[in-house]
This record gives C-alpha cells, sequence and structure tokens, in this order.
C-alpha cells in the first residue's frame, strides 16, 4: 500500500466502484491538495456523485484505495469512517437536508454542537455563516417556514460554519436562480480560500466549474484526459520519496 503524496489531503488510486453490476466509477485516481478548489465534471450519470461518496466513505469501494492525509479511508470500519466525516468532512447536497423540528441557526449548529462544542460557541459561528449568506433574519425559522433557496443557503452554512477541512459539494447551487447562485458561489470559494478548505466541487455547469482552482472530467465513470495508472503511480511514488 503506497502513502499518499505530500501535498494531497484526499487521494484516490485506481478507484472502482458498481451499482448491482452496473459500473459507475473504473480506475479513477485523483488527489485533492490541501485548500484546493477541486471541480469533478461531466455529465449527469457520469459518476460524479459516486466519486465524492466514496471520497468522503459513504461508499467503500469495489477496488482501489482512498486516502485523507495519513488515513486509509477504505479500510476504515463504518465508526471509523462516521467519525472521519463528523470531525473532518462536510457535505451539501443538491436538495437541502435539514432536520425540520430544529431552526436554521440550530440546523447550522448543529454539527459543531455533535463535535462537542459549546452551545454559545456554535450559535455564534452558525450566525455569522447565516449573515454571510444573507440569511441572517431566517435565523429563528424552522425549514417549513423558508424558501428552498433559503434552506440550501442554511445548509452551506451548516458545512462551513463546522469548518471542516474538506467540503464536499454535490451540484450545490442546482436549486437556487442565478442571481443567488453567484452569491452563494463567491461566498463558498472564498470562505474556502480564506479557512484552507479544500474543496470537492461536483457540477455540469461550466461557469460553475471555472471557479475552481483545477477542474478533473470523468465520462461514463472514467476520467477523461488522465495520465495512465503507470505514470500516475510513478509521479505518487516520487512524491512520496520527494
Amino acid at each position: 500500500m503506497v502513502a499518499p503524496p505530500d501535498n494531497d489531503v484526499l487521494w484516490t488510486r485506481t478507484l472502482t466502484y458498481a451499482y448491482g453490476g452496473s459500473p459507475a466509477l473504473a480506475d479513477v485516481s485523483i488527489g485533492a491538495r490541501d485548500g484546493e478548489i477541486l471541480a469533478v465534471t461531466g455529465p449527469r450519470g457520469c459518476g460524479k456523485t459516486t466519486l465524492l461518496k466514496c471520497l468522503s466513505g459513504l461508499l467503500v469501494p469495489d477496488h482501489g484505495e482512498v486516502w485523507f492525509n495519513s488515513a486509509p479511508v477504505h479500510t476504515l470500519s463504518p465508526l471509523g469512517r462516521e467519525q472521519l466525516r463528523r470531525d473532518h468532512f462536510a457535505w451539501v447536497d443538491t436538495e437541502p437536508r435539514l432536520i425540520p423540528e430544529l431552526t436554521a441557526w440550530e440546523n447550522a449548529a448543529l454539527p459543531l454542537m455533535l463535535r462537542g462544542a459549546g452551545r454559545r460557541e456554535a450559535k455564534s459561528a452558525a450566525h455569522e455563516w447565516l449573515d454571510r449568506l444573507d440569511v441572517g433574519d431566517c435565523a429563528r425559522r424552522r425549514p417549513a417556514a423558508l424558501l428552498q433557496a433559503q434552506r440550501q443557503r442554511v445548509a452551506i452554512a451548516r458545512a462551513l460554519a463546522s469548518a471542516p477541512a474538506v467540503l464536499f459539494a454535490d451540484e450545490p447551487t442546482a436549486p437556487l436562480h442565478s442571481a443567488d447562485r453567484a452569491q452563494v458561489l463567491r461566498t463558498l470559494t472564498t470562505a474556502a480560500r480564506s479557512h484552507g478548505i479544500t474543496v470537492l466541487l461536483a457540477t455540469h455547469d461550466e461557469e460553475v466549474a471555472t471557479l475552481a482552482d483545477r477542474t478533473v472530467a470523468l465520462l461514463d465513470g472514467r476520467r477523461v484526459g488522465a495520465p495512465h495508472s503507470s505514470e500516475a503511480e510513478g509521479r505518487s511514488a516520487c512524491s512520496v520519496s520527494a
């Protein structure tokens, strides 16, 4: 087993995954650097969401390796993967997934409190990001009283308030209008750069992808234009030995 390159916070090699025998990913190798915004692009159904789920430990690959720093995600126990996601990762889905019984600020603060942060600290961080995403006046409302675009902003505030090492964003602006989309993406990318958050951004929107530092394209579960595995492994070995 080869350790990941020193400058990659998240790294995978020859990743393969199939749903019920139908291949979703085939021999995909990528690396995301610390603090980098990496866009994973391609048409719908090309494997973007599956890749993010394997990288985050939500799915265990059929073949290949996934590393977060020095932790081999692919060999962790279910509890180990859950702890990794709780302590180091955050996820923004295409649709906002909020707890209906909690207010907006309570939803945004929840990951911090689950990590052991005090209520005052978690509430302050939640309000900061709700304000930055222009939904601070919704802090005391429950999800049912919010518009879909407002709920999505709350979900993004929740991800940012927890100050994750890696943020996985699966088409995070899909439910937003164009004006809202631009503002939310600016906030997301500015926050990532200022806080050193590595972002894996899945999108089929070329305009969204232009905000990333680098782009990886998928087609039919394979990386388009990727180097051969032997070349990628050679570079990895050089990075480790350097």
